[in-house]
């Protein structure tokens, strides 16, 4: 479920569903999630395990964080809702807000996308950046209360009723405390233990999905001249599984980062990441590299084995008072960029299923999700079947839709109005199906010379 299909956030139409709700996990998804509890609670306790700095430093919880990371349109859109002002204050702290359209390079099967005719904004920072001015709007923020140095231990659990009623957690001392609450959101991630917890208590475990991709980042940083904005993206097209992108981040830097699948890893040494950069279908990144002074003499390694989905909108028993969104749901190939903007798809399906008050509120709220994690599913595990060596469950169509995805790729190439179209699917702004649109479908199909560049 893309961002045209969801009802936006208004506060308005909140039901209160409690005295005190917990949030185990301060990732962005669990940040959204306690701030779209504070209009349906008293107060809300986000609880994390790594210290939660005022300043944007990478937290150890995140091993992802130093990587390049994409805030798209739902993301942008969703916090910007929650937190007016939220892109002036990324700006002035340094972020950028670039022109999708024609400041992103696009590189995919062959050749650079077209620049499309409408403006799409996206805004850039490291992933630090991101979540810091989460955490401090949260900070200021009457009745919200981020706990770090603490190690969630287990939930409180009412057998008799069926609810889950609070979280027992360890602090830096060691000393275990209870914390009552009347819903307690998981947000711990893929590591998530909610699914063990279930089978433990006489409840069924969702059932999972796994799509083995075996990716893995190289990261570097390098200097940005003053004015420079320009972004790029090499997707990888079978055969070749290498890619890579870079992005315009604070402090005048690109965040550049080489990926590889199915093995064909990029290799954690500078020269090695330069050999890397050289092997892409343009001199682009290796340009980067090349030309600009290098802020990093680490590189930084992340490796991704496979996409997982947990379908807990499946179940036919859940206990009352708990929740799980975010990567403890479905944690997608983050080739795609999308983790941030699907935990703010979360966090507005949260929103919406809170209108409905405490009643329901579980079965609600994973019909939303699993309707999001439908769509965006579908989008990467299926591109990542167009090579050969990922395996696990394939959705159906999945060939049919590349072949014609593939169509769309080569005709945006040329076509600024299909490159739109494309973008805005990318951008989880459009749903899949919109490309099927007459406008984009006539273009894509017709002969060639019979359609012209707009």
């Amino acid at each position: 479920m893309p961002l045209t299909d969801l009802d936006r956030y208004d506060e308005r139409t909140v039901g209160r569903v409690g005295d005190h709700a917990v949030v185990v996990g301060a990732s962005m998804a669990g940040m959204l999630a306690g701030r779209v509890l504070a209009d349906a609670v008293d107060e809300v306790t986000i609880l994390d395990r790594d210290p939660l700095p005022t300043d944007p430093v990478a937290r150890r919880g995140v091993p992802q964080a130093n990587h390049v990371h994409v805030l798209l349109e739902p993301g942008r859109a969703t916090l910007e809702a929650l937190f007016p002002g939220y892109g002036e204050d990324l700006r002035s702290a340094g972020g950028l807000d670039i022109d999708a359209a024609r400041d992103l390079e696009y590189h995919q099967r062959g050749d650079f996308l077209a620049d499309g005719p409408h403006r799409l904004p996206m805004l850039c920072a490291s992933r630090p950046l991101f979540e810091a001015l989460v955490r401090r709007r949260l900070a200021a923020r009457d009745g919200v209360t981020l706990r770090g140095d603490c190690q969630f231990t287990d939930y409180r659990f009412d057998e008799s009723a069926g609810r889950v009623t609070g979280v027992l957690v360890r602090d830096a001392d060691g000393e275990t405390t209870e914390l009552a609450a009347d819903l307690v959101v998981d947000a711990t991630g893929r590591t998530s233990r909610t699914p063990e917890w279930l089978d433990d208590n006489g409840y069924a475990a969702p059932p999972d999905d796994e799509v083995t991709v075996d990716l893995a980042y190289s990261t570097v940083e390098v200097e940005r001249p003053p004015g420079a904005n320009r972004a790029y993206l090499f997707a990888p097209s079978a055969p070749s599984t290498r890619g890579g992108t870079a992005i315009p981040v604070e402090d005048d830097r690109w965040v550049v980062t080489l990926f590889g699948l199915h093995g064909d890893h990029p290799p954690t040494d500078p020269a090695g990441v330069r050999a890397f950069a050289d092997s892409l279908p343009t001199d682009d990144l290796v340009s980067l590299l090349d030309d600009h002074e290098w802020r990093t003499t680490d590189v930084a390694h992340y490796p991704f084995p496979s996409s997982l989905r947990r379908r807990y909108e499946t179940l036919q028993r859940f206990p009352e008072g708990l929740l799980a969104t975010g990567d403890a749901v479905a944690s997608f190939n983050p080739v795609y960029g999308q983790g941030m903007s699907v935990a703010a798809l979360d966090a507005l399906a949260l929103h919406n299923a809170l209108a409905g008050g405490r009643d329901g509120l579980g079965a609600r709220f994973f019909g939303r999700v699993g309707d999001v994690a439908d769509v965006v599913w579908r989008m990467t595990v299926g591109a990542d079947f167009e090579f050969a060596a990922t395996t696990g469950p394939k959705p159906r169509g999945t060939d049919l839709f590349n072949r014609y995805v593939a169509r769309v790729v080569d005709t945006a190439q040329e076509n600024g109005y299909v490159s739109d179209r494309f973008a805005r699917v990318l951008r989880l702004e459009h749903p899949p199906t919109s490309l099927l649109a007459p406008g984009v479908l006539w273009r894509v199909l017709a002969p060639a010379g019979l359609v012209g560049d707009a």
